[in-house]
């Protein structure tokens, strides 16, 4: 049975400001406002757009349960949004369960539609996971262990996956390293002892280049023409503060953003000039737990964290100071913590977030 959602639009009022939900507050002129909504039977954590031509507005949700009760019931739900209806639909063909919660999940980066269908998840496990016949089903393609003299492996806390080469995947692991994977040969082209302690995320930044930040409270750059050395694009200035999330900057690669753990700042980096931020975005009110680069523009980054708030920022003069700080120029108040945000690249005007059972997709 299909779920259904709820649309929201005002045509003839300008919208509420930030803190009064559940309208988006634009800066400067009212804007014609979307949000459709859909509750989950379970907590949503890992969230993914699908990029392929014929699914647009199709994303993969994924549960945060308890693995000491129940490590094996998690799920993975392939839901699609109706623009026409306004419905955002689930079917249980779509749905699986996977072992562990899923840390992140992303679809194969590819928009053509001859390719196979594909979405990996990580967990224990970097696992590939096909759509097959016309979504009739979904099954499990390949499961992928870094650790080939045991049946197990340090978990894996993110991934990603190569946009611009993608036969390689990324994943970062509470082991310390980051591993490269050959998603066609399903095998280990590199693995890397990256940081000092627990590596929390990973973001290529083109073809053999990728970045990571880590529980030792940096940022390191990684070229794997030359495997033996890292540079440091930035440590935390606080003691044992981690560094928990990583974006890079697709259509501008010179810059980079990272949040600091239990911290209501996000830290922009300029990859030219090492250590220093370029500028830190500081309106959030409680720890921010997300980040998003907009993938149309280069100078526009959406955050969201646990003061329910997702914020679109504009850059484009990040690099002259501003009294007071950098303002948003576009705020949304959701029902509740916001732990994930996704900004769909192959429908730019869409940002997806998730807190508690509910996904919000968003018309910006």
């Amino acid at each position: 049975m299909a779920a259904t959602a709820t649309a929201t639009t005002d045509d003839n009022h300008p919208p509420a400001p930030p803190q009064q939900p559940p309208e988006i507050a634009a800066v400067d002129a009212p804007k014609r406002s979307e949000i459709y909504t859909y509750e989950a039977q379970f907590h949503i954590y890992a969230m993914n757009w699908s990029v392929r031509s014929t699914h647009p507005y199709r994303l993969a949700i994924s549960s945060l349960l308890d693995p000491t009760l129940s490590p094996h019931q998690n799920i993975v739900s392939i839901v699609h949004l109706d623009d026409v209806t306004g419905e955002i639909n689930a079917f249980p063909n779509l749905q699986f369960s996977h072992p562990y919660p899923p840390t992140k999940s992303i679809f194969l980066p590819v928009a053509d539609s001859s390719r196979p269908d594909l979405l990996a998840t990580s967990s224990d496990f970097l696992r590939i996971w096909e759509v097959v016949a016309d979504d009739e089903a979904v099954r499990l393609k390949a499961t992928m262990n870094g650790n080939r003299g045991s049946e197990f492996c340090g978990p894996l806390t993110s991934f990603d996956w190569n946009e611009a080469d993608v036969r390689r995947i990324g994943t970062s692991s509470i082991d310390t390293t980051c591993t490269i994977w050959d998603v066609e040969k399903e095998v280990v082209d590199t693995q890397l002892i990256a940081h000092d302690k627990e590596v929390y995320d990973i973001a290529w930044g083109g073809v053999g280049v990728f970045a990571s930040v880590s529980a030792d409270g940096s940022v390191r750059v990684f070229d794997l023409r030359d495997k033996e050395h890292s540079t440091i694009i930035y440590e935390s200035s606080e003691p044992e503060s981690p560094l928990v999330r990583l974006g890079w900057n697709k259509q501008d690669p010179r810059y980079m953003a990272t949040i600091i753990m239990d911290s209501a700042k996000v830290v922009v980096l300029d990859i030219r000039y090492p250590t220093l931020p370029v500028v830190e975005l500081q309106r959030h009110q409680a720890s921010v737990n997300a980040i998003a680069w907009a993938p149309h523009s280069s100078c526009h980054i959406c955050t969201a964290g646990d003061d329910m708030q997702a914020l679109i920022w504009d850059l484009s003069s990040m690099s002259q100071p501003v009294e007071g700080g950098l303002d948003p120029i576009l705020a949304y108040t959701a029902g509740a913590e916001i732990e994930q945000l996704q900004w769909s690249s192959s429908q730019p005007d869409w940002v997806a977030i998730a807190f508690s059972n509910k996904l919000q997709i968003l018309r910006v």
